[in-house]
């Protein structure tokens, strides 16, 4: 097919061969399906702003580190500038993303370069080497569900490991490879330490995912695994292989009525005490 514009200057580079065919076309980006030497890889290529289905929503962007306070400023001002560096910094969030979490043992695609908005990566295949099919369009029995399922919430527990949150998890943003599930679409990734949205994403993706296998296994409508990583994330006790067991109940604290009375009555004492103190300097 005819090369698109935004990917010949990665054919000019000799990044890229020659562009097959059109693989998928998102709210965020065109997928391409290209040819790197003796390899076929995916040119993922940005969609304009004013293009796009997905906004930069402060719940995604709140905790993002700037290269400078320059780059700061002007994103917090909306200028020309300011818009062209977030949306880099908006695209440069997936890179970074992937990177971190391919280190980190979760099935991501490996990312291999990224110039000028499209991020080259790897070709991610089922067993016949084509490109995988999306989760939803995989038809499930309950044993596959159940299964997938599980092997999604570990994969969710090695990113928060790794200190991420995907944000937008669902069917859709799932393939499905000759070994299971691998992870796509991570331009709203989220810190899990910087940013406060981070455990209401992070349950959300986790009920996704419950809601579209309980559709096959019905028993996982009943789970809450999302609840209780986060509460072993923010203890400190969640590791890659925690155990776990999809039931949460939220500690009930005791609250001693009469030890709060007396913190109370004893900041009433002191206050009094102080203002009695004024008085009496004011009249000397």
């Amino acid at each position: 097919m005819k090369t698109p514009s935004r990917i010949q200057p990665l054919v000019a580079d000799g990044l890229v061969d020659a562009v097959i065919r059109q693989l998928m076309s998102g709210k965020e980006a065109m997928v391409y399906v290209v040819q790197c030497g003796d390899t076929l890889r995916c040119a993922k290529v940005y969609k304009e702003a004013n293009k796009r289905g997905f906004h930069h929503a402060v719940d995604y962007t709140e905790g993002r580190k700037t290269r400078n306070s320059r780059q700061a400023r002007a994103m917090a001002k909306g200028s020309r500038y300011g818009r062209q560096e977030q949306e880099a910094a908006w695209q440069h969030a997936e890179v970074d993303a992937l990177r971190r979490l391919a280190a980190a043992g979760v099935r991501v695609p490996t990312p291999y370069d990224f110039h000028e908005g499209v991020l080259l990566m790897e070709l991610v295949a089922d067993e016949d080497g084509e490109p995988a099919p999306r989760l939803n369009d995989v038809v499930l029995g309950a044993e596959d569900a159940r299964r997938y399922h599980a092997m999604l919430v570990r994969e969710v527990v090695r990113m928060l490991c790794a200190g991420i949150v995907h944000g937008d998890l669902s069917e859709y943003n799932v393939l499905i490879d000759r070994d299971g599930p691998v992870i796509i679409d991570l331009p709203q990734a989220v810190d899990a330490a910087a940013n406060n949205n981070a455990r209401r994403m992070l349950e959300r993706d986790v009920a996704n995912l419950a809601a579209y296998f309980g559709q096959f296994a019905p028993a996982l409508l009943d789970t809450d695994y999302g609840s209780e990583i986060w509460s072993l994330y923010e203890s400190g006790q969640l590791q890659p292989e925690s155990a776990l067991t999809g039931v949460f109940r939220a500690e009930e604290g005791y609250a001693d009525v009469d030890e709060v009375m007396q913190i109370i009555e004893a900041a009433r004492r002191e206050e009094a005490a102080r203002q009695a103190g004024r008085a009496a300097a004011g009249a000397a």
